[in-house]
């Protein structure tokens, strides 16, 4: 019998029209866990390098984390990953609400999807039922209709529809992929929509077995009570009124603006207002005692739900008010646009359109007023309209295409993704390596462990140490206990830092945890919900194979070699590794590059930033080294990278 999971994937090759049950191997299970882990096994096995991501072998895969659907609060993460036409990396995303763990308990581990439909359908799953269904009828609707009808059509108003939007139809590289305002973000959309999919609908009524049920459930009991009483884990931002932070420190429009002075109490009573006067509730995901989701009901608006910095991105692109958020939010996820890029890919229009680049002969029927245009450019981008046909591309994309200077104006894009409004003095040295070396979409998959900031008073410092439970080393707590100014502590605790900002995210992202109640919210107070030491626990009684600290460390190092691994077949050099060229004002490139050397080398990776083979080998990949020698990609000589001869001019 299998614990935590299923131990079967659905696949459906959409050419062919086949449905298969495919019972997967536990062992891959105890070394990748779930989620993205075994997504990235997946596309490395079964994707060659050089394949088109709108090509049919592409694959579009709904991973669940090893704990959805389970009793462990705060576990409904599900991966979705594909080889993305923005970058032609490894694409991943994540969906939370309720989607993984219905189809947990519809007997399913994960979708699988390969190939391309004649034309558009939908998946119907209802436990082992599963059909392909036509969904020519739903082509141009938006989410909130295509979810509404599935349910109609099957008779299930308890189903749980993920769905694209016309954008994802088109293929605009922004579209989402939404599951009751719950989104797998950019890179899956456009996939999903190139495969002829318009939704999954899932229904589940089986039971998931447990190793261990009755500890497991003391367990998940204790920690449902304490995350419930924790402020500091959950979404601040979906009760606490006070968004100084990003308003006064994040850049407005392009990306170019900073407004030091924007926040003030007054403006602060107001928004609280507009909120709560137009509020209908709050919700949160599957088996989650944090209700981070504010559901909104705008005047002429139809109901939709934001959480986190989504609230913000529409007014602060275009200079509005919150109100302009609510008036707008709901019309755009409903195209399937995603609420980071899509509003930074507007201001850059504009922005081009202010200096000649565009003129207005490229925007046939735009409005003059600020609202007005943003109104107008998120349908054209969504139906790939005139202008909003290069707009879909994105940023970096979008410029590459225009030509005639247009590039200098993508000046927040890290491999092609546009990045949160972030423009600081100074360089920061962890936030450069996490911002230059993640592989997924934003600083927000990779921060949260390390506070972002030093303490300066010595009694709440020490404090702060005292209650820091998730260290899993008392170097970091000696670290921050000596830590002064932000730019100032030794460059191996800065590599070690990103270290362990990634071990945490890319546990959450295999085993299914929220970062709002894990990785994310280390950095504030230090009583994260979930870290080293009680991960183990969970999943040894959840799966009934023995875990500690080292040994899920060890899944932590796999998943992220095999990932590194599979960008570096696809292209993924050390030279794509640049944060924006004004994210700092004053900017070091010898001693970034020096950074950059020093975490290869720890990481055990080649001076072009590849793991070398000894890495793999150690970390059974070695399947994966024989790959990349096979390829090119190595020889299976390299040494790490400060044993390299082009890093003796770092060293100096």
């Amino acid at each position: 019998m299998r614990y935590a999971e299923t131990g079967y994937n659905l696949e459906i090759d959409l050419s062919q029209g086949s449905i298969d049950k495919v019972e997967t191997d536990p062992l891959e299970t105890q070394l990748y866990l779930g989620g993205n882990g075994i997504s990235a096994k997946l596309l490395f096995d079964r994707v060659p390098p050089g394949t088109d991501p709108f090509s049919p072998d592409n694959l579009l895969i709904f991973s669940n984390g090893l704990l959805n659907g389970t009793p462990v609060p705060g576990a409904n993460r599900v991966a979705v990953n594909t080889i993305a036409p923005v970058n032609g990396l490894m694409g991943h995303s994540l969906m939370g609400g309720m989607f993984g763990a219905e189809l947990k308990l519809a007997g399913w581990d994960r979708i699988v999807l390969r190939g391309k439909a004649p034309d558009l359908v939908y998946i119907a799953i209802h436990n082992d039922k599963v059909e392909i269904r036509d969904a020519t009828h739903l082509r141009g609707k938006g989410m909130y209709d295509t979810q509404r009808l599935i349910k109609e059509e099957l008779k299930d108003n308890r189903a749980w529809v993920a769905a694209i939007g016309p954008a994802g139809e088109n293929r605009s590289y922004l579209a989402s992929i939404d599951c009751g305002n719950s989104s797998a973000a950019r890179t899956v959309g456009p996939v999903m929509g190139d495969k002829r999919v318009k939704a999954i609908a899932v229904r589940g009524t089986k039971d998931i077995h447990i190793a261990h049920p009755a500890e497991l459930w003391d367990m998940a009991s204790r920690l449902r009570k304490e995350l419930d009483a924790n402020p500091n884990v959950g979404d601040w931002m979906a009760v606490d009124e006070d968004d100084s932070f990003h308003h006064n420190n994040f850049s407005w429009g392009n990306a170019r603006i900073r407004r030091k002075t924007f926040w003030s109490s007054t403006l602060e009573e107001r928004w609280r207002n507009l909120k709560y006067d137009h509020m209908s509730r709050q919700t949160g995901c599957w088996n989650c005692p944090k209700a981070c989701h504010n559901v909104i009901q705008w005047p002429n608006r139809r109901r939709f739900s934001y959480k986190c910095y989504g609230k913000d991105t529409y007014h602060m692109a275009s200079f509005q008010e919150l109100d302009f958020t609510y008036e707008i939010l709901g019309v755009a996820q409903d195209l399937g646009l995603d609420s980071y890029s899509t509003p930074q890919t507007i201001a850059f229009a504009l922005e081009l359109l202010e200096h000649g680049i565009l003129t207005e002969k490229d925007f046939p029927g735009m409005p003059s007023d600020m609202r007005g245009r943003f109104y107008h450019l998120i349908h054209k981008m969504a139906f790939r309209e005139d202008i909003g046909d290069l707009l879909a591309d994105g940023v970096s994309k979008a410029a590459e295409r225009i030509g005639r200077g247009a590039e200098k104006f993508d000046h927040n894009t890290v491999k092609k993704f546009e990045q949160l409004p972030i423009k600081l003095g100074k360089l920061n040295p962890a936030y450069f390596l996490m911002i230059a070396t993640g592989e997924d979409m934003a600083i927000t998959q990779i921060e949260g462990s390390f506070p972002q900031d030093p303490i300066t008073d010595p009694e709440l410092k020490e404090e702060f140490i005292r209650k820091w439970v998730a260290v899993p080393d008392k170097k970091f707590a000696e670290w921050f206990r000596q830590w002064v100014k932000r730019d100032q502590l030794p460059d191996e605790a800065m590599v070690a830092i990103v270290d362990w900002n990634e071990c945490m995210h890319y546990l959450d992202d295999s085993l299914g945890f929220c970062g709002f109640v894990s990785s994310f919210r280390g950095q504030f107070g230090g009583t994260t919900g979930y870290h080293v030491w009680n991960m183990p626990q969970v999943v040894t009684h959840a799966t009934g194979w023995e875990f500690d600290k080292d040994r899920l460390w060890a899944c932590f190092q796999r998943n992220r070699n095999l990932i590194r691994a599979l960008n570096n077949r696809l292209g993924l050099r050390r030279s794509w590794e640049r944060p924006p060229e004004d994210h700092w004002a004053v900017r070091n490139e010898a001693y970034e590059q020096l950074l950059l050397t020093k975490y290869y080398d720890f990481k055990g990776w080649t001076f072009d930033g590849i793991p070398t083979k000894e890495t793999l080998a150690k970390l059974s990949l070695g399947y994966v080294a024989e790959d990349l020698i096979k390829r090119g990609v190595l020889t299976g000589n390299e040494v790490t990278a400060l044993n390299d001869p082009r890093a003796r001019k770092d060293k100096q």
